[in-house]
């Protein structure tokens, strides 16, 4: 099992509602495909560099999770067919990743 990171941006006219409906209905793909999640990160919405969409913000959001390879097509096939999400990448760490994505988290929980 190989350990991934996911980032998406969803679409800034969503309520409340919509946005934890829809994060947990990928997080729900994630583990019915045998992913062990590692953290979940909702970082807010955030001003876009550029238009997507015609919008200028987004809902993003971070998984880390770990899974075999085959797990990622699945979660990404429905991240192209869903509206409400406007891009997303899917990194594969490697150990230098994994060592910075742990470190982020600690500074995050002593931030909390």
């Amino acid at each position: 099992m190989s350990q991934y990171e996911t980032v998406f941006i969803l679409n800034p006219v969503l309520s409340e509602d919509q946005i934890k409906e829809t994060v947990k209905k990928y997080e729900d793909i994630l583990v019915s495909n045998g992913a062990k999640m590692i953290s979940k990160e909702d970082w807010g919405l955030k001003k876009l560099a550029y238009a997507i969409q015609h919008k200028k913000s987004g809902f993003y959001h971070l998984f880390e999770y770990q899974v075999s390879g085959e797990a990622i097509n699945p979660l990404e096939v429905e991240f192209r067919r869903d509206e409400r999400v406007m891009r997303y990448l899917t990194v594969k760490l490697d150990k230098h990743a994994i060592a910075w994505a742990e470190k982020r988290r600690n500074r995050n929980k002593q931030k909390a």
